[in-house]
Order: structure tokens, then C-alpha cells, then sequence
């Protein structure tokens, strides 16, 4: 049940804030993590917290992209509602991820490439738009998802036999 949007109608804000994401997922791959980065960006398009995968790094299991960005902005804005903030991620958000997400109030996700084994916003499982949840977001994914899936498919190339 993917979210489809024709690639011409995405801001090309995205494209910069995706920008950010995949250089924070390219940092992520050369410490050892996963290539996910992630940034969240308030009303006004600025960028008020940042995260890359940390879990390799700090052995923390919730230490994904998604959570280390939400948790960097909530300080930031001093609040835990994220209401009307976009969180841009470069791989699609997870189960955990999609529950922080939805905690936090997003109003917005905008992911990379797709994540057909364990993703949360419309491949596996669709929770950031269930409309039996309390809180929905908007999602809007394969943003810049060659990018993307290219810096995950060599990550972990070099790792296989």
C-alpha cells in the first residue's frame, strides 16, 4: 500500500534536506552503522535537529536516525510536540521509528528508499496513516530513492561474503 507521488511534485526543498540526510547516512556507514540519516526541519524550513544511526557506535538499540533527529529537536524547541515539523529520512521509517514518530506529533515524513523487509510507512506496514491510531502524518516517500538505496546496497555488499 506504498504512498505514489510523481517526483514533480516534491519541493525541491526536499531534495536539499535530503541532501543533509544522505551526508549524515554517509557519515553513519563510515563509523560502522547502518546508512541512515535523518534530519527534522520546523514550519519555517529550518533544521532543528539531526541524527544519523548510532547503534553500532553506543550498543543502544533505539538509537536509529529517526529517534536520535526526534529527540535533537524536542531539546531544541523544548517541547516533545514536534507538531508541524518534517522529519526527512533517508531509508523508510521502521515499526519503533513510526511509533516515535507518531509520539512526537510530526506532521510530515519524507523518506528515501523503500524498506521491503521491515518498513512502517506504506510498504510492510502503513502505521504513520492508520486511521485507528489518534495521530496521523503525512507521508511522502522514494524522495531521491536511487541515492538512497545505493548507499545502502553498498554498505552492506561490503559486508557480505
Amino acid at each position: 500500500m506504498r504512498c505514489t507521488r510523481s517526483v514533480l511534485h516534491i519541493p525541491a526543498i526536499f531534495d536539499e534536506w535530503m541532501s543533509r540526510a544522505l551526508a549524515l547516512a554517509t557519515l553513519a556507514a563510515h563509523e560502522g552503522d547502518v546508512p541512515v540519516g535523518a534530519v527534522v526541519v520546523d514550519a519555517a524550513g529550518r533544521v532543528i535537529g539531526e541524527g544519523r544511526n548510532l547503534r553500532e557506535r553506543t550498543h543502544d538499540p533505539t538509537a536509529h536516525a529517526e529517534v536520535v533527529a526526534l529527540r535533537a529537536a524536542a531539546a531544541a524547541r523544548g517541547d516533545w510536540n514536534l507538531e508541524g515539523c518534517t522529519l526527512v529520512v533517508t531509508l523508510e521509517p521502521c515499526v519503533m521509528c513510526a511509533g516515535a514518530i507518531l509520539q512526537s506529533r510530526v506532521s510530515r515524513v519524507v523518506f528515501g528508499a523503500w524498506d521491503e523487509k521491515a518498513g512502517a510507512a506504506g510498504s510492510v506496514h502503513d502505521l504513520l496513516r492508520d486511521r485507528r491510531l489518534p495521530y496521523r502524518a503525512e507521508v511522502i516517500g522514494g524522495v531521491r530513492e536511487d541515492d538512497t538505496r545505493v548507499l545502502l546496497q553498498e554498505f552492506f555488499e561490503a559486508r557480505r561474503p
